[in-house]
């Protein structure tokens, strides 16, 4: 059966698109056509997209290969990813670049694969706003970007290392990350001011630390535009509480393992 034609925007893409799920691959598994980064950094190697870090050297900035395709608006993402070393990688999502501060800067929404658990899988802003909810937190942002913890859950506990399917699932303001068909973090924002409904997809390869992130498998769905969701405070789920934004104590990865003293 011959496939359906594709729209312009993913013509370059591979033609594995099932016209039965709706999605579309983004890597044809040989090359970088259609994506955009620094060729030091990415390469195609048995199949995989591999960025590599080589050390703290190596890299001014956090550095993302970056999709061609055109903007995401609302979609649903699946990658395969791992990150070998101890550093973190992130989906990047409706994100614009920063070419002021270099090549292939990206600001904007992002998936975060990181080796602590609380970070891996939450929802966060590159270059901007930072964390918004740790894994296990569904979130709100309001209006003035005060941020409402909405409820809980118990965190994804995942090895990083490995292989793991990561998704991304953006429809109007509302945000949803999962792993493994897990949901870690939830976000719904409502500061119009700061948010944003569309923008480039891309892959993080992060500075410091030596690593490498590696990509096997990369499917888009395009969905249905919908409308933004409002905040109302007298709509809030019970129990739901402002609250400050979370910081990091893992900037990279999750540092190195001391050993116990002897006594």
């Amino acid at each position: 059966m011959r496939l359906p034609v594709l729209p312009a925007l993913f013509i370059f893409a591979a033609a594995a698109a099932s016209a039965e799920d709706g999605f579309t691959s983004l890597f044809n598994g040989k090359d970088l056509t259609g994506w955009e980064g620094d060729p030091k950094l990415w390469k195609v190697e048995n199949g995989e997209v591999i960025g590599t870090c080589t050390g703290p050297d190596a890299m001014a900035n956090n550095s993302f290969l970056i999709w061609r395709g055109g903007e995401v608006k609302d979609f649903e993402l699946h990658a395969t990813v791992r990150v070998v070393g101890d550093n973190n990688s992130g989906i990047q999502y409706r994100s614009r670049e920063l070419p002021e501060i270099a090549p292939w800067v990206i600001t904007g929404y992002q998936l975060d694969i990181h080796p602590a658990t609380e970070h891996t899988g939450m929802t966060y802003e590159e270059r901007g706003r930072g964390i918004f909810g740790l894994n296990g937190a569904n979130v709100m942002l309001d209006p003035t970007g005060a941020l409402w913890k909405l409820s809980t859950h118990e965190a994804v506990k995942v090895d990083v290392s490995q292989w793991n399917e990561y998704t991304v699932i953006a429809q109007g303001n509302h945000l949803v990350h999962k792993i493994n068909g897990k949901i870690t973090s939830e976000l719904t924002d409502c500061d119009e001011s700061k948010r944003a409904l569309a923008g480039l997809l891309a892959i993080q390869l992060h500075r410091g630390n030596a690593n490498s992130v590696h990509i096997k498998d990369l499917r888009l769905k395009v969905l249905p535009v919908a409308e933004p969701q409002s905040f109302d405070a007298a709509k809030l789920p019970a129990g739901a509480v402002k609250i400050e934004k979370p910081r990091t104590k893992s900037p990279q990865g999750t540092g190195p393992v001391v050993p116990p003293t002897k006594k």
